[in-house]
């Protein structure tokens, strides 16, 4: 999956719940999201569980803040994982770092205009 994809009712739902609180919380989440994103390529084969730890924080993260297309990769790395299916898991990641970086800028973008 490769077009980014942002649910603009799942952020406009995020502004209206934390109020002034939100645009420090995005700029946060979108911060967690590449941590995130490095933490699953980095244990991706090596640590099973911290593998699906982050995978499953990330797609959390990404489904609370609208990036929905983010967030239906981090969880198909998470169910290959669960399901013992590494190269699954791995061609996931392959698209992983592209959907951070596209949903980090299509979020930003969103929030100069909103």
């Amino acid at each position: 999956m490769t077009e980014v994809q942002i649910d603009v009712a799942a952020l406009e739902s995020m502004q209206s719940l934390l109020g002034e609180q939100f645009k420090d919380t995005l700029e946060f989440c979108c911060s967690e999201f590449e941590r995130l994103g490095n933490e699953v390529i980095a244990t991706l084969g090596n640590d099973k569980e911290a593998s699906i730890r982050h995978a499953h924080s990330l797609k959390s993260n990404a489904a609370q803040f609208g990036a929905t297309s983010l967030s239906e990769v981090a969880r198909d790395i998470e169910l290959s994982l669960n399901q013992d299916n590494l190269d699954q898991a791995t061609s996931a990641s392959a698209y992983l770092m592209a959907q951070v970086t596209g949903s980090q800028a299509k979020l930003n973008e969103w929030l100069a205009t909103n």
